[in-house]
């Protein structure tokens, strides 16, 4: 902070007036008479950045630089009051540095027992308790609203988090239903879809098989299943069976399955009397153990022609017709029962 320069000794002059006190109507001795200060533009210039106070000369010098100190510091209070009151804060306290006494400005020996200056704060400088205590209620109360304002501002702001998630979680809860909704109708419609083509094959099929029925018979009549194929026995000289029995008495006539040719008709070993059947696709049913044979080889046969006669020829334990069905020429064969029931026959 800036400090004035110490104003140079006054000139002294015997008074004529005794030794009275100033100030108690007579004058003293270092009262006057005092020599006219006349400043010039030199004296009054300040200097940057510090105040400069002209050279002093007599005391009217050091009662001008005394009112100006005076002067500042009435303008510092004002401008202390003025800036708590505009801006509603409490008062900052501005410590000034002690000043010397006005006898150490003079140089003489009263300066040592002058009494040294205060560090009053100026901005407290005319500032009442009760004004410091109002300006510290105004702060508190604004610190205060500011607080509260922010809490309320904060809560706001999670109320419309909490709304904006419950709203989510809303939202996603009912995107999640209508997924599973559509997901269980489209599985319903799904099933729906299978079971009506399944239930559409299977009329289909049963239609395929009606009309092959109509292609297709049974080789015999009041019979009894008494072998089928794949079993297993030592009366079979391949160690199971490869064909399917049809019981019967004999005599009971031997009808042809489908259209086809008779490729074969005599006697055939262990099979006793035998008749192959060729279809027109190659497949070969083979009729054993007649009795008797009522085609030649070559003929073409239809559907429930008769070929020959139920007997006990060959290798058997009674009367019954032995079937054998070979797809492709093949010389082993395949399960009677289910090729018959392939074409719409159920033995």
């Amino acid at each position: 902070m800036a400090s004035n320069r110490p104003a140079p000794q006054a000139p002294f002059a015997p008074s004529q007036y005794g030794t009275e006190t100033f100030g108690y109507g007579t004058y003293r001795t270092d009262e006057g008479p005092w020599e006219e200060w006349n400043p010039t533009e030199d004296s009054i210039r300040p200097l940057r950045g510090r105040h400069r106070v002209a050279k002093q000369r007599g005391g009217g010098g050091l009662a001008r630089s005394s009112a100006v100190l005076g002067v500042g510091v009435i303008a510092a209070v004002g401008a202390g009051g003025m800036a708590s009151a505009n801006t509603g804060k409490p008062p900052v306290s501005i410590s000034m540095p002690d000043l010397p006494s006005v006898g150490s400005l003079l140089g003489d020996g009263a300066g040592a027992q002058a009494t040294k200056g205060s560090a009053t704060a100026l901005s407290s400088v005319g500032v009442t308790e009760a004004d410091s205590a109002e300006g510290t209620a105004d702060a508190g109360e604004a610190l205060r609203n500011r607080i509260m304002a922010q809490a309320e501002q904060q809560q706001g702001q999670a109320e419309t988090k909490a709304v904006a998630a419950a709203v989510s979680a809303a939202d996603q809860e009912v995107a999640d239903a209508a997924a599973k909704a559509e997901k269980e109708a489209a599985a319903r419609a799904a099933a729906a879809k299978e079971k009506a083509e399944a239930a559409a094959k299977k009329k289909a099929e049963e239609a395929r098989l009606a009309a092959l029925a109509k292609q297709y018979t049974l080789p015999t009549s009041s019979y009894t299943v008494t072998g089928t194929f794949g079993q297993a026995g030592s009366m079979w000289s391949s160690g199971y069976h490869t064909g399917l029995d049809f019981a019967a008495p004999t005599g009971t006539l031997i009808k042809a399955v489908h259209t086809g040719t008779i490729t074969e008709a005599g006697w055939a070993g262990s099979y006793g009397y035998r008749t192959i059947l060729t279809l027109d696709d190659g497949t070969e049913l083979w009729f054993c153990h007649q009795s008797s044979i009522s085609v030649s080889v070559g003929q073409k046969v239809n559907t429930g022609d008769v070929i020959g006669r139920v007997g006990a020829t060959g290798n058997v334990t009674g009367p019954h017709l032995h079937l054998e069905v070979h797809s492709g020429g093949a010389s082993s064969g395949i399960d009677p029962m289910a090729w018959l029931r392939g074409k719409g026959l159920n033995p």
